[in-house]
């Protein structure tokens, strides 16, 4: 069988899409009879430029594009870092920049777009925001200047368009002082008409990004190393500036398909059919290089579709590309931004019903035929929140007085049940509200299924909570209760038996289980009230029926391990420790013959062991000052830290003095899920604290507080909650959080999720947190500190009294005796534990050795 060769040159979002829907469609096609080969210019797996702010406000984030695995499909071939230099139509080649000579039968070409920069004096000097090289290496120079300047540099970005917000919020983010130069009379003028673009331009400016609007760089000054000093306008003005970064649109990469003499637009782009097909039958152009009807459009939607459309072609199909999505949905420097369909009015006898609120940094607006009963576009600045509900209705009759649909004005969005099943609820993936309930008919049940089966919600993620609403919907239409019941045994949600417990002042499984469950309880109700009790009440864990109800690792106090034995993680605050301490830990791990490991959170983790040596380990760590870690519990695990202005050339505050104080505040205390909290003394982020449920990194003014971060199977980064805080607002402020996310959360619940979940989001959280919205705060701060008084040390609890201690005796009659099945085999210099086909042999090969194994199976006393 001769093998189709289909050759992408470009290895961007468009690309990616394109490979990951011709192999989904390889079920009907035999895979042998397809080669895709894939030409990438940059040195990295196709990404999401989309998410470029991210790697701008933290340099670790992975933005490679999801599913990856399509790269390791036998039909794929990704060549990164080479460059795609000439096309040969009559051969059917393309020549690339390792000299290699590439056959195609087709040709797609998803090139993108590059950031132009005007020919000015001194444009050499300038950045673009484009690439993650841009990006990396202007968050290098922002630091380095820093450095060198000893102040906050000066960046001019110029550009109020999309790009151009995001460059000058990450900046700003990083501790420059950023400068927005616009041609326009207002930001982002080609997406929001001037009322939108006027409340825009308020909200930027009082995030301290300073704006020239109505004038153009018309010169970089330089100084000394040919390094920018200020920027020159066409008005005249003057802008010092640092760094000058150009985020002024997209130009398409049509140069290969110019040079090869294929058609392209005036204004660039190679000039594609309904098909996506070039004048050459060939040559496909799909994403931001293809023209449709004159134009490019740089949107994600757009491209998808494109992409699918190819898709099909290739093999055999009649697909069309027959509309423009240009709908833009976004977050910028914190504020809500949304726009679609007619946003400005152009329509002959559109009508406008807006919402205006300057003081508040509102507008919302809505754009309907002459008869005030179809709806046209909309544009929100400030509040985005019906965009969701009216998206998927444009060029659709609305069942109420345009007016009631602006939520600025004291209205709710319309509800997804009213959606047609033919409306656009994903347009980054074209997923229908149909296909959506036709999903939720066969079965998929759970907000994860359904994402998976249509793939609504897996690429920006804006629609998934009209998803959910869809999938709710559908469950109490099809008379299935949409339950949030914790079990079978409580009818109530995790947030209800909470507040009933507390309100009802329960202090025991029997009390909750009598008065407001029923049965005997189970593996999920069980560790859910034992949490709820020990976060109200601050008792010793196991006392009072409440060991049972604990899973094995609250039971021993400790993380069991694959072979039986267990870890021991003693708390070290801040991951600050003495070297007497060290010697401590040393001496017992050398004792006990442990495995030991620094964690990922700056401590200690020893391996190793028996149930019945915990307690002589932790007495000699308790005599030396050490308290349980509670690695083992759903609680605040640790507070990583860099060193802080204590040590470090670039510290700012005393990250490690915050972060003691806030584990020692913490400590213990009980919640849906674990916790992890950063503290970041300087913006460097060296403690990635935007990587944990809390995270606190230091300004020159005090601390910015951010929330909802974590790793674990859906990795989500921090977001800003409030900047600038003392000491103790900072404090006030945590204590409200953690208290609010652990009353209302479901079981085991991450603060992302959880995040996700509540209606408005981050900005709910703001308002109950920052602005007291529902009279809590004082109630919030008081549980917290109930819990600090209250607190104790559970490991010195424990051997403070020998009943508690009696659940560490592995065998009754014989407390010495261990278990003879634990062998352990040396590696790396420490013991770890056997697998089963070298217990089995009863020896282990090392180095061509055969070497018996150790067997840990003789009392504590007996061992050196």
């Amino acid at each position: 069988m001769t093998s189709r060769n289909t050759l992408i040159v470009g290895g961007g979002p468009a690309a990616h899409r394109l490979v990951e829907a011709l192999l989904s469609r390889f079920a009907d096609e035999p895979a042998a009879a397809h080669r895709i080969t894939v030409v990438a210019e940059e040195p990295y797996l196709p990404y999401d430029r989309v998410q470029l702010s991210k790697r701008l406000a933290d340099g670790s984030v992975d933005l490679t594009l999801d599913p990856a695995s399509c790269w390791e499909h036998a039909a794929v071939s990704l060549r990164v870092g080479e460059r795609a230099q000439a096309i040969d139509r009559a051969a059917k080649t393309v020549t690339t920049s390792t000299g290699d000579v590439l056959g195609y039968d087709d040709l797609v070409l998803a090139t993108g777009s590059s950031a132009p920069v005007p020919e000015i004096p001194g444009a050499a000097a300038a950045r673009v925001y484009r690439t993650i090289d841009d990006v990396d290496a202007l968050v290098a120079e922002v630091a380095a200047l820093r450095d060198e300047l000893g102040r906050s540099p000066r960046v001019a970005v110029a550009g109020g368009g999309l790009l151009g917000l995001e460059a000058a919020g990450g900046v700003a983010a990083l501790g420059a002082d950023a400068v927005i130069i616009h041609s326009g009379g207002w930001l982002m003028s080609a997406q929001l008409d001037e009322g939108a673009g006027q409340a825009l331009g308020r909200l930027i400016a009082a995030r301290g990004v300073h704006l020239h609007l109505g004038t153009r760089p018309q010169k970089i000054v330089l100084g000394a190393g040919g390094r920018p000093v200020e920027v020159l306008c066409t008005d005249g003005r003057s802008v010092p500036a640092d760094i000058v970064v150009f985020a002024i649109g997209i130009r398409a990469r049509d140069e290969l398909a110019t040079a090869a003499g294929i058609e392209t637009a005036p204004r660039g782009g190679v000039i594609v059919d309904e098909a996506c097909r070039s004048a050459d039958p060939s040559i496909w152009a799909i994403g931001e290089v293809a023209a449709i009807d004159g134009r490019t459009i740089g949107l994600v939607a757009p491209a998808n579709a494109m992409a699918e459309t190819v898709a099909d072609r290739l093999l055999g199909g009649d697909a069309a590309f027959t509309t423009i999505d240009d709908a833009t949905k976004l977050k910028l420097s914190g504020v809500d931004v949304a726009s679609f369909g007619d946003a400005f009015a152009r329509d002959p006898g559109a009508l406008e019903i807006v919402y205006a609120d300057p003081a508040r940094g509102l507008y919302q607006k809505l754009v309907v035929s002459d008869d005030a009963r179809t709806l046209l576009g909309g544009v929100f600045v400030g509040d985005a929140t019906p965009y969701l509900g009216l998206r998927p209705l444009l060029g659709r009759t609305l069942d109420a007085e345009p007016a009631a649909y602006l939520s600025a004005a004291g209205a709710e969005p319309p509800t997804s049940g009213a959606l047609p099943d033919d409306a656009l609820v994903c347009s980054c993936n074209n997923v229908a509200a149909g296909t959506v309930r036709a999903a939720v008919g066969d079965g998929c049940h759970d907000l994860g299924e359904l994402k998976t089966c249509t793939r609504a919600g897996t690429q920006c993620g804006s629609c998934v909570p009209l998803v959910k609403k869809l999938l709710e919907a559908e469950l109490t239409a099809a008379g299935a209760t949409v339950s949030h019941a914790l079990c079978e045994h409580f009818d109530l949600s995790r947030q209800e038996l909470f507040e009933s417990v507390r309100v009802l002042g329960l202090t025991s499984w029997d009390e909750t289980i009598t008065r407001l469950g029923r049965g005997r309880g189970c593996d999920i109700c069980k560790p859910a009230v034992g949490s709820i009790l020990a976060t109200q009440h601050g008792q010793y864990l196991l006392d009072g029926g409440r060991g049972p109800l604990q899973d094995t690792n609250d039971r021993a106090l400790a993380n069991m391990q694959k072979d039986g034995t267990y870890s021991v993680v003693p708390r070290i605050p801040g991951g600050e420790i003495t070297p007497e301490k060290l010697g401590v830990i040393a001496r017992v791990a050398q004792d006990f013959g442990l495995y030991t490991k620094i964690t990922g959170g700056q401590r200690i983790d020893l391996f190793g062991a028996r149930l019945d040596q915990l307690p002589d380990i932790w007495r000699r760590l308790v005599d030396a000052g050490f308290e349980s870690g509670q690695a083992y519990g759903k609680a605040l695990r640790n507070v990583k830290s860099c060193v802080g202005s204590t040590w470090c050339r670039y510290g700012v505050q005393d990250s490690v003095g915050m972060a003691i104080a806030l584990e020692l505040r913490y400590r213990g205390l009980r919640s849906p899920h674990k916790l992890k909290f950063g503290v970041s003394g300087c913006a460097r982020e060296c403690a990635e604290a935007r990587g944990k449920d809390v995270g606190v990194i230091a300004t020159d003014l005090g601390w910015n507080l951010y929330v909802g971060g974590n790793g674990g199977f859906q990795p989500a980064h921090a977001q800003l909650l409030a900047s600038d805080l003392d000491d103790e607002t900072l404090v006030r402020y945590i204590d409200r959080y953690l208290m609010y996310y652990i009353r209302t959360a479901d079981r085991l619940q991450r603060t992302a999720r959880w995040m996700e979940d509540l209606d408005g989001g981050l900005d709910h959280v703001r308002d109950v947190v920052v602005h007291d919205s529902l009279g809590l705060a004082a109630e919030l701060e008081a549980a917290v500190a109930q819990h600090v008084e209250t607190y104790a040390d559970e490991w010195a609890a424990t051997l403070a009294d020998p009943e508690r201690l009696r659940r560490f005796r592995s065998f009754v009659n014989e407390p010495a005796l261990a278990d003879p099945s634990i062998a352990r085999v040396a590696e790396r210099g420490q013991l770890r534990p056997a697998t089963a086909a070298e217990r089995a042999a009863g020896v282990v090969s090392i180095a061509g050795a055969t070497i018996p194994l150790r067997t840990d199976a003789m009392p504590a006393e007996g061992r050196s």
